[in-house]
């Protein structure tokens, strides 16, 4: 697996304490509202969360390989080698400034969620129609319209797919971003208010957050002087 690839799974292992907040707090209220049959049987539960989850990567991995094909444009537009370096570059300044945010010496990064308040707004009013989820399609469709949740991790997650190179790059980074989130939506739906509280833990975040810091500068190191198109 390349570097870029174990980079989305680690980003979105780690950066889901990020997520919680505002995820998890979702992710806890759709799971109480499921009907009571479903939630005292652990493997119809398991099943609806993952229902969730999967519409949710569904959404993030539409939007990786539009964001890729935009960047592969990029590409070709400026050049393959130079235009991938400057692509470079800004996914590893976001990735930064998530480490940075997720440590909590950078709020600012919050300032990116108000670029999709305006599509949330239309999309949320139709999530709302399929509450409360009691039929499996319900589940997976209001996961996909959570997947459009306006959020400056995905959004990071989004710059950086801009430099996979194609569509189909594009749409695995962010697939993949999606699984790392996992562990920490999963654990949030079932243990809600356990797991909310460890993921606020100042000093969990500090420390995932380096981690984050440390991955962007070897995805600078192993992905300068390389090219999407090298493969090719």
């Amino acid at each position: 697996m390349e570097i870029g690839w174990l980079g989305a799974l680690l980003m979105g292992l780690f950066g889901a304490l990020h997520c919680v907040g505002m995820c998890g707090s979702i992710a806890g209220v759709l799971t109480f509202s499921l009907p009571e049959q479903i939630r005292n049987e652990p493997g119809k539960l398991l099943g609806y969360l993952l229902l969730y989850s999967g519409g949710r990567l569904l959404s993030y991995a539409l939007a990786g390989g539009l964001a890729g094909t935009f960047g592969a444009g990029v590409l070709l537009t400026v050049s393959p080698q130079f235009g991938h370096q400057i692509l470079l570059l800004l996914a590893t300044f976001i990735m930064l400034a998530a480490g940075f945010h997720l440590a909590g010496w950078f709020p600012g990064l919050a300032n990116l969620e108000k670029a999709g308040a305006p599509v949330w707004s239309r999309l949320e009013p139709l999530g709302r129609k399929l509450l409360p989820v009691q039929r499996p399609w319900q589940a997976l469709l209001y996961g996909m319209i959570w997947g459009w949740l306006p959020c400056g991790l995905v959004y990071s997650a989004l710059f950086i797919a801009l430099a996979q190179g194609g569509f189909l790059a594009g749409m695995v980074f962010m697939m993949l971003f999606g699984v790392g989130t996992l562990p920490a939506i999963l654990l949030t739906g079932v243990f809600a208010h356990r797991f909310m509280r460890l993921a606020r833990n100042p000093r969990i975040r500090m420390y995932a957050g380096l981690l984050l810091i440390l991955l962007a500068l070897l995805t600078l190191a192993y992905g300068w002087g390389r090219s999407p198109w090298d493969s090719a």
